[in-house]
């Protein structure tokens, strides 16, 4: 019987997108050492994608990750309902995809790189590309984004941002996170704002849904139209993007990790390491690549070992964040869902902050769910008491 080939690096990491690309970084920094392999299907590393999260969201032991990423930054932001408006002073920042690319190319030799590269099998220690090559590892991390979801029981928060380059200057100076003045007649939607420059806005639509479909020409059409309501005109539109996030209700985490791939370590969408209500990952991937860079042992199985663990702690963690979308989605009519976002957003701004960051005291819980719930009340005490996983 022949030898198994030796690894041809120390550690591989499938999908060089936001999770992916962050723990290449958290690798590159803290294990310098290490022979690593990030493989991107796509032409750059990153995709085409802005991120953005609170400041106060990062661990400040974690911000040296995050800090070199961040292209827009701001001391606070607001947000606007029909029934009242509010300023947050916590600061809020973004991250574009251009940029996690080109800080991925500074950290990593040329040879770390495979861009441009389809995977077509993925194991606990090998990856074999679509061109018939295999790259042997001695751990491998699968990155690549959501696996086979119908595990899950799931709404989805669906959205299409373009920026917007103006004849004329905006006039915002702070992000408006939550723009929910806008109709609500086919469940909970706001526009999102990012004043990028005082020419320059990146305008968001987005709606929370019961399926994932995305109607790209209605969103264009709704962001024109917000455009125009605002009295802007746009001179030329710049990037645009477009995404279908998974908000989760309940499900089977376990048949989740199966059906991605038997005893191969999975991080960001791919693991469940993302926040059931608001389906945003990049505070789990800050998370998660700090924690994988600590690890004593990198091989396949004991990656699979910490990082299983560490979706099941994230899972049992969001609990009571399922039980929150089961309201929205369940208890609460379509054109009814922004009183419960309206609601919330009257709340104490600490009691927000820990909302996000997935960390909600025991306290925050009772305060958000006290008092008459702001949906039909045989409603809400049907999700309240039915069991889901």
């Amino acid at each position: 019987m022949s030898e198994a080939a030796p690894p041809s690096v120390d550690i591989a990491i499938v999908g060089g997108g936001l999770a992916g690309g962050l723990t290449a970084l958290a690798l590159a920094a803290q294990r310098p050492d290490l022979r690593l392999a990030l493989i991107e299907a796509g032409p750059q590393f990153g995709g085409n994608h802005l991120w953005s999260c609170f400041a106060s969201d990062i661990a400040p032991e974690h911000r040296w990750l995050v800090a070199p990423l961040v292209c827009h930054a701001w001391d606070g932001h607001d947000v606007r309902f029909a029934d009242h408006a509010r300023r947050f002073a916590q600061g809020y920042q973004s991250i574009e995809s251009e940029r996690l690319d080109a800080v991925l190319r500074k950290a990593l030799p040329p040879e770390s790189w495979h861009l441009g590269t389809p995977v077509d099998l993925v194991t606990p220690t090998s990856v074999r590309l679509s061109d018939g090559r295999t790259i042997v590892a001695g751990g491998v991390i699968d990155a690549r984004g959501p696996g086979d979801l119908s595990h899950l029981d799931l709404g989805w928060q669906k959205f299409m941002g373009q920026r917007l380059d103006l004849a004329a200057p905006h006039g915002l100076t702070r992000p408006v996170i939550m723009d929910a003045t806008v109709d609500q007649a086919d469940g909970y939607r706001f526009v999102y704002l990012l004043p990028l420059g005082p020419r320059s806005i990146f305008v968001e639509d987005t709606y929370y849904s019961t399926d994932p479909d995305l109607d790209t020409g209605l969103l264009e059409t709704r962001i024109a139209a917000y455009a125009a309501g605002q009295g802007w005109t746009v001179a030329a539109v710049g990037r645009s993007e477009t995404g279908v996030l998974p908000v989760a209700m309940g499900g089977d985490l376990e048949g989740y990790w199966r059906a991605g791939g038997e005893g191969v370590a999975k991080i960001g969408l791919r693991g469940g390491f993302f926040h059931a209500m608001t389906g945003y990952s990049l505070v789990d991937a800050v998370r998660t690549a700090v924690t994988i860079a600590a690890l004593p042992d990198l091989g396949g199985p004991a990656l699979h070992g910490a990082l299983h663990g560490a979706a099941q702690a994230h899972w049992r963690g969001g609990r009571f964040y399922r039980l929150l979308a089961r309201l929205l989605f369940r208890a609460a009519d379509a054109s009814e869902r922004h009183r419960i976002l309206s609601r919330f957003y009257r709340l104490d701004p600490a009691l927000i902050d820990r909302f996000y960051t997935g960390r909600s005291t025991i306290y925050d819980k009772l305060r958000i769910l006290a008092g008459k719930p702001p949906v039909p009340l045989g409603r809400a005490i049907t999700v309240l008491g039915a069991q889901t996983r």
